[in-house]
């Protein structure tokens, strides 16, 4: 794999972004220092013609504009936390309410998506590193983070490490927007989606789960069979209706590092399977994808549903909701997390 880096422009307060290309074989990935930002993945398809399957921009400023992650880490809690409040160890916290002043989102109102990362090239690998200070976004303690990308035969890899100084909260994840018909094909609902869960963490009123666990059968929600996203999204099931299309967290069946879901673009022959070690899924068609945002790579316009996303995690808003598992790192442990999409044809 080769790696090459060249500038890509200054944030509005004048840090320099760099990109990084990754190119192994057909298959090519830019990542970008601002938020770890994956800006560019291009994978062949049927024919071998190569397609760029991520949404992104030509810009840094296009970037700070929009306020939808595209393509970007995120953390320190990936999810929602329904009023921003989270307890360890009998101490609360008061997190950054950014999502209408309702919840904690994805790290709060400036996360490690708008973070810039230290860059280091080891091997064959990209390394991304960050240190959140104590109190950034409300959160306890320093914490110390490193992502490492690697691309290789088709797949590209993340692998989250991180370790604090204190208790605190870890639950890292991408929110990379995917189209397998291109980056700037439109609307991905006739493409067919996977999902390895039988069972996922109904919403409650403000998008955040409710603490209940409901099974897949008989809904929209069940993807255990591939089906065009279209198929559901546009259900008058009560939950799609919440989220105005998926936006649910699945619980992934099995332990370790496991198949979660698989992605199937006629058009292209274009499959995508995600790997990972974490216990959910966040699926997410791009319901809230605006004619707001800024024109995408290449003049692209992107609109409502013209990407997904795929975000591995842990249960979100966890902490009201007695039983789910914890994403608290403690202090002396290091939280590592791997999650690998992996690119075919058929």
């Amino acid at each position: 794999m080769e790696i090459i880096c060249t500038p890509f422009g200054q944030t509005a307060d004048g840090q320099s972004v760099e990109q990084y290309t990754l190119t192994d074989g057909a298959c090519r990935a830019d990542i970008l220092t601002l938020g770890g930002i994956i800006r560019t993945l291009i994978v062949p398809d049927q024919h071998g013609v190569p397609i760029d399957v991520v949404l992104g921009f030509d810009s840094v400023r296009a970037y700070e504009a929009q306020s939808c992650y595209i393509g970007a880490l995120l953390g320190r809690c990936a999810g929602r936390i329904a009023a921003g409040c989270i307890a360890i160890t009998g101490q609360e916290y008061h997190l950054s309410c950014n999502e209408k002043g309702i919840n904690h989102l994805h790290g709060g109102c400036v996360g490690l998506d708008k973070r810039i990362w230290r860059a280091k090239v080891e091997a064959d690998r990209l390394l991304l590193h960050y240190d959140s200070p104590a109190g950034e976004e409300g959160y306890p303690g320093n914490l110390s983070v490193t992502v490492a990308y690697s691309l290789r035969d088709g797949s590209l890899a993340l692998d989250y490490s991180a370790k604090a100084d204190a208790d605190t909260v870890c639950n890292l994840s991408s929110h990379a927007y995917f189209n397998l018909a291109g980056h700037d094909a439109g609307e991905v609902g006739e493409q067919l989606l996977c999902v390895h869960a039988g069972r996922y963490t109904p919403l409650g009123a403000y998008s955040a789960p409710d603490g209940t666990i409901a099974s897949v059968n008989g809904t929209p929600l069940d993807l255990r069979i591939p089906r065009p996203m279209a198929d559901g999204w546009d259900s008058g099931f009560d939950q799609i209706r919440r989220a105005g299309g998926y936006d649910h967290n699945y619980i992934i069946e099995g332990e370790g590092m496991r198949p979660v879901a698989v992605v199937y673009c006629v058009q292209t022959g274009i499959q995508l399977t995600l790997r990972s070690d974490m216990p959910g899924v966040q699926v997410y068609s791009g319901n809230s994808i605006g004619s707001d945002l800024p024109r995408g790579k290449g003049g692209a316009v992107y609109g409502k549903r013209h990407g997904f996303c795929l975000e591995t995690q842990f249960w979100p808003n966890a902490f009201a909701c007695p039983g789910f598992p914890l994403p608290i790192l403690r202090v002396g442990e290091i939280w590592h997390h791997r999650t690998e999409y992996v690119f075919s044809t058929r």
